[in-house]
């Protein structure tokens, strides 16, 4: 039997509501609630891979300007996502939530062996966090509603890579919570 982590990819007010989002980012909010909320009544660990960037000094600025800087409103998870004391926060300065952080000890500690991604920019931060999992030996699922990126063309080349290179179980959200 699976041992699951949710792993939620910055899905911050920068990237949802701010100057990195886009029409199609508030889209993925409620399908990540549900997602959150299924993981909580089920005992799954639910953690925040959140940008937090360092001002002024960040190498990310070069390619994507300032956002999600240390101690900013744009750095906080959406109020809709807020976590809750029982969820991990996980610290990152780079697009994958392992680099440079914590994560692969904790999900160690957790005894988990699939990983479920979801979050902002399907083809950038949600695929380096997925194939730094590939890398280490998780399974990988990809609830289709609770991820996306800024263009259509963009969001499906990225479920399709996420498939083909890394062997991840791309599915629906029911489909997903009625598995768990």
């Amino acid at each position: 039997m699976a041992k699951y982590a949710l792993i939620l990819v910055d899905l911050l007010n920068d990237f949802i509501t701010g100057p990195i989002s886009t029409e199609r980012a508030p889209e993925i909010v409620q399908p990540n609630r549900r997602l959150i909320d299924a993981a909580h009544e089920k005992g799954i660990p639910v953690i925040y891979a959140n940008d937090c960037h360092t001002p002024e000094i960040d190498h990310e600025f070069v390619v994507w300007g300032p956002h999600a800087v240390v101690g900013t409103k744009g750095a906080e998870v959406v109020p809709e996502l807020t976590p809750t004391d029982k969820d991990y926060i996980v610290p990152k300065k780079r697009y994958s939530g392992f680099y440079g952080t914590e994560l692969e000890l904790l999900l160690r500690e957790l005894g988990v062996d699939t990983v479920i991604i979801t979050g902002w920019q399907t083809d950038c931060c949600c695929r380096h966090t997925a194939a730094d999992a590939f890398f280490r030996g998780y399974k990988i699922i990809i609830p289709r509603e609770a991820t996306d990126t800024d263009t259509l063309e963009n969001y499906l080349s990225g479920l399709a890579y996420l498939k083909k290179n890394y062997g991840a179980d791309v599915c629906y959200v029911d489909e997903l919570i009625d598995r768990l």
